[in-house]
């Protein structure tokens, strides 16, 4: 019987309970084939072996820059049985640049692909680099001790704040399994026994992670392991081949993935969800996803912080398009002001967040802690309005709001204007900062193919539709939007980009 109901408080115990008796089934499709849970889990009895070998134990850390693959599967069990962890990192950006991360973490290795291994050829790396392919096995290494933390830390994702700089985020097994337990009974239908999880998002992104690839491992799902989302037709194949009904996306990718079926007027058949977080979506694509997909999209919202879904809708029945819908079961949820004061549940403002999916901190970073976290309490950053019916709409990120002349401008209500226009294809507004208004709103547009459109007009259009001081005072025209490893819009790089001042 296919469960979110867990019995074990650690995942290593939870995918052998998933899979006992079950050994022969086919756990998930990679490469074209079907792998089956023996198959998997003899190449997880490889990977403890020679962590056991190169003396990692108990607290210790390895560090994963692999695409998602059998072997990212097979090692983080490994880690898990030994009651160690896995802190997976992205791979493109290579071990060199990555170099102070790596650091910070204290790792006993850094597993990695021959290729990625080249290139840090001649650097001077005072850690052990371990080469394998992505089906395995591992070779032997003599790994570097680090000082070992709580053996109750399953996964550590190392992230990006405002500021660019990495922080490196705790989430212990009880954690990643507090978040699971409800998602069957919050999605009715995502759990059963038929689901086929598509697991294309980045493991180093704790939505791909944990709810594409660990939740359907620890269920007893099936699922497809995709290494790259790109190119589009290889991620669409993999789709058709292995049967996948189940979408688990960010916006940015559902965006290109919906382009490259209308481009070629494909319809993709049996798909029974698509569940989209990691950043904000665009209420559009829900139209285009229902004519290529045949469902809507069911959109939730969560941070790495909270391992990491904290809400969700339900349904297309149930849905409110435009918000996340409803908390997970077992979180409390405060709003306070800037000064951290406790207001109205239904009043405007930053949502708090408590419950078992809290992870305790960042690693070895009291400083931020301490920012983020009082008590058992976080504070997501995110200003937010809660309904009566208890559904959250995200308003913008604390940070990202623009203050003109002491006037909150929330981006998300500019951009959904000139989203609008019949010519736009994607906006994003930003604040510039002002001698005068102390910010000025500007905008940076992708137009639809084919369309047309001056800075002016669109200004005027704005006009009609928003108070003064939320129109955009510039407007720039774009290919592309500078975006992060896992598809969020670099806000920060667009507020650096000039755009002159048009009349």
């Amino acid at each position: 019987m296919i469960t979110t109901k867990f019995k074990s408080e650690r995942l290593e115990d939870a995918v052998a309970d998933a899979w006992r008796g079950r050994e022969k089934s086919p756990c998930f499709w990679w490469q074209g084939e079907w792998w089956s849970a023996e198959r998997l889990l003899a190449l997880a009895d490889d990977c403890e072996a020679k962590l056991k070998g190169a003396g990692f134990g108990r607290g210790q850390r390895v560090a994963v820059l692999l695409p998602n693959s059998p072997m990212v599967h097979a090692l983080s069990i490994a880690c898990w049985r030994l009651g160690g962890a896995v802190a997976p990192l992205n791979a493109r950006t290579g071990v060199v640049n990555l170099i102070n991360t790596i650091k910070m973490l204290d790792v006993n290795a850094v597993v990695l692909t021959e290729e990625s291994c080249k290139k840090a050829a001649g650097f001077p790396i005072d850690f052990p680099l371990v080469a394998t392919t992505l089906e395995g096995p591992l070779p032997s290494w003599q790994g570097r001790m680090g000082k070992p933390e709580d053996e109750k830390t399953a996964v550590i994702f190392s992230t990006s704040g405002t500021s660019g700089l990495p922080k490196a985020v705790i989430c212990l097994h009880s954690n990643i399994i507090g978040n699971l337990t409800p998602i069957g009974e919050h999605i009715p239908g995502l759990v059963r026994e038929e689901s086929v999880f598509l697991n294309v998002l980045p493991n180093f992104h704790t939505f791909g992670c944990i709810i594409a690839g660990i939740l359907p491992l620890i269920a007893g799902m099936k699922q497809a392991i995709v290494p790259n989302f790109v190119p589009v037709d290889n991620t669409v194949a993999a789709i058709k081949e292995a049967g996948v009904n189940k979408i688990i996306a960010v916006p940015t990718i559902m965006s290109f993935l919906l382009g490259a079926l209308a481009k070629k007027g494909e319809r993709l058949r049996g798909i029974e969800h698509v569940v989209t977080g990691g950043d904000r979506l665009n209420i559009q694509l829900d139209k285009r996803c229902k004519e290529y997909l045949g469902v809507g999209i069911i959109e939730g919202y969560g941070l790495t912080e909270c391992s990491p879904v904290v809400a969700a809708n339900r349904t297309e029945d149930t849905r409110k398009l435009g918000t996340v819908g409803l908390p997970f079961t077992g979180y409390e949820v405060q709003i306070r002001d800037r000064e951290n004061k406790l207001i109205g549940l239904h009043d405007e403002g930053v949502l708090w967040v408590k419950g078992p999916s809290v992870v305790p901190g960042y690693f070895r970073d009291e400083v931020n802690t301490k920012d983020r976290f009082r008590g058992e309490w976080f504070n997501t950053g995110d200003v937010v309005r809660i309904d009566d019916d208890g559904y959250i709409k995200i308003v913008d990120r604390a940070t990202d709001i623009i203050i003109v002349s002491g006037f909150n401008v929330y981006p998300q209500e500019v951009e959904a204007v000139l989203c609008s226009h019949p010519a736009v294809h994607a906006a994003v507004a930003v604040g510039e900062k002002n001698n005068v208004a102390g910010e000025l709103v500007k905008a940076f547009i992708i137009l639809n193919e084919g369309a047309e459109a001056t800075p002016k007009e669109l200004m005027e259009y704005c006009k009609e539709r928003l108070a003064h001081y939320k129109v955009p005072r510039k407007i720039g025209f774009v290919t592309e939007y500078p975006l992060s490893p896992t598809g969020k819009i670099l806000r920060r790089e667009l507020r650096k980009m000039k755009i002159e001042k048009q009349q």
